[in-house]
């Protein structure tokens, strides 16, 4: 799984940066990070909502097998939806912009789960009982499907700030 999404033009965007800092241009180099974050808005909001939608489907009961309600009330996808972040960076060697799940948003049990449901294949413990474990299938890939979809756009974009930028300071 891509676990995150970098806009890079590294050489450029540092360059630019530095071109900006040293002729004073703050309210332009801030203009540029907004048009920036801008382009990646998109991919985080498409995530999202992929995510959110993203059908998940069970092998079903057993015969004999009792069922119940769930014992969180936490949503799964909706959590793990709220945690997509998106960074502008413009001073070191990764500047650009960053599209990723930030673990830190989740609670414990789900820090892995980005990436489980990307894979497709979730096995898990039938209500906590570690005794007793449960498949489910995802539709894979739905985050890498997502960023192939945005990346051209992105890119695009990406490009013609920085060539207005460079316009501006010539």
């Amino acid at each position: 799984m891509v676990q995150d999404i970098r806009l890079l033009g590294t050489g450029q965007l540092l360059e630019l940066q530095r071109r900006l800092r040293a002729a004073g241009h703050e309210n332009l180099r801030a203009s540029m990070q907004r048009r920036v974050r801008r382009a990646a808005e998109p991919l985080r909001d498409d995530l999202q909502q992929t995510l959110r939608a993203l059908p998940i489907r069970s092998e079903g009961r057993k015969a004999g097998k009792r069922g119940g309600p769930s014992p969180t009330t936490r949503p799964l996808r909706t959590t793990i939806a709220a945690a997509i972040r998106i960074s502008v960076r413009n001073t070191s060697g990764a500047a650009g912009a960053r599209v990723w799940v930030d673990k830190g948003q989740l609670p414990p049990d789900l820090k892995n789960m980005a990436a489980t449901l990307n894979e497709g294949r979730i096995r898990h413990p039938v209500f906590g009982n570690r005794r007793r474990w449960a498949t489910q299938w995802a539709q894979p890939p739905w985050w890498d499907t997502t960023v192939r979809k945005h990346r051209p756009r992105m890119e695009r974009e990406v490009a013609r700030v920085l060539d207005d930028v460079r316009r501006q300071l010539e």
